[in-house]
């Protein structure tokens, strides 16, 4: 890490040309991450780049996150390791406007977050793992398994159900067919 202190956070208000990082993890921070995050492990994990003054108030954060991950097959739970490689980046906007209603759409810059007082690269660093994790990992050779759900004593829908205007066109030729039949 190049900050001067070796700390893995930075004041925005000190922020006033590019500082870089590069943050190295140890085997007790993967196992925590691993345990916070439900996977089985996190062999490698890096994080490196750097925080930038942009405009007046914001700042800038671009990087590139590494892992190599082990997670739990989701059919046969068998270890799945995928290695990650992505690149991040974060805008901390001082003025960002806060959401009106309880829900609302996703906006276009989804990088953009609010400036905090003080920014956590390590808990930056953990969400961008959390979020480049595969939300289904499969071993090698497995195929997805088709499920079917319904409550106790229903029929489960068919494919068919689910297309209600298939027979239309089938219809639609039949009456045809029955026009043609009588002129």
């Amino acid at each position: 890490m190049s900050q001067p202190d070796g700390s893995r956070e930075i004041s925005p208000r000190a922020v006033h040309e590019p500082q870089s990082f590069d943050l190295r993890t140890d085997a007790e921070e993967r196992a925590r991450l691993a345990d916070e995050m439900g996977i089985r492990a996190v062999k490698k994990l890096t994080f490196a780049g750097q925080v930038a003054p942009e405009n007046a108030r914001d700042l800038l954060l671009t990087a590139k996150l590494g892992a190599t991950v082990v997670q739990s097959c989701g059919v046969t739970g068998e270890p799945v390791t995928t290695r990650i490689d992505e690149p991040v980046t974060r805008r901390y906007l001082a003025d960002l406007p806060e959401p009106e209603a309880d829900e609302m759409e996703m906006p276009e810059d989804d990088s953009a977050e609010p400036l905090p007082a003080v920014l956590d690269l390590s808990e930056v660093m953990a969400e961008a793992l959390a979020l480049a994790l595969p939300p289904w990992p499969r071993a090698e050779g497995v195929a997805p398994v088709d499920i079917t759900v319904t409550e106790p004593g229903k029929t489960p829908l068919a494919a068919e159900d689910l297309k209600p205007f298939a027979g239309l066109k089938d219809l639609a030729r039949s009456l045809k067919n029955n026009g043609e039949d009588q002129g």
